[in-house]
């Protein structure tokens, strides 16, 4: 099966490595009105002990989801978190959908405060308010 065989239409694999590319595929809406909505296709391997979609793999997509809306924000300047607040709201299972958006709230020259939210068909799943710093130390280390 390759990464095509599980995007639904109206979404695009994100092309991402490292960390987030095991939890994948990231991906995108197509949709012009949801430049920042992001997604996950959940799986048997995504869940915990309990049959619910671990947190860690929600806190993932929605640190990487809130880091490219900052990259993006920062024109396309390295952005790392600097620290994210994170509300479970409710429980997805394995084989949920999971939509992922996120918005600014403000922006200064170094900072960016950055909210999320996942939600799923039965609602809202869990959402996090971050500050994401540009960082211009890590676009030195090229």
């Amino acid at each position: 099966m390759t990464t095509q065989d599980c995007v639904p239409e109206g979404w695009k694999a994100v092309k991402i490595e490292g960390f987030m590319a095991l939890i994948g595929p990231l991906l995108r809406s197509t949709k012009m009105e949801e430049r920042n909505t992001y997604g996950l296709q959940t799986t048997e391997q995504h869940k915990n002990h309990i049959g619910l979609v671990h947190g860690g793999v929600l806190t993932s997509l929605m640190d990487q989801v809130l880091a490219i809306v900052a990259w993006n924000a920062a024109d396309r300047q390295p952005t790392v978190t600097v620290q994210m607040d994170t509300r479970f709201l409710g429980a997805a299972k394995a084989g949920d959908f999971l939509e992922a958006r996120a918005s600014i709230r403000h922006a200064t020259r170094s900072l960016i405060f950055i909210d999320a939210a996942i939600s799923s068909v039965k609602g809202p799943v869990a959402s996090a308010s971050a500050i994401m710093k540009i960082s211009l130390q890590a676009e030195q280390k090229k």
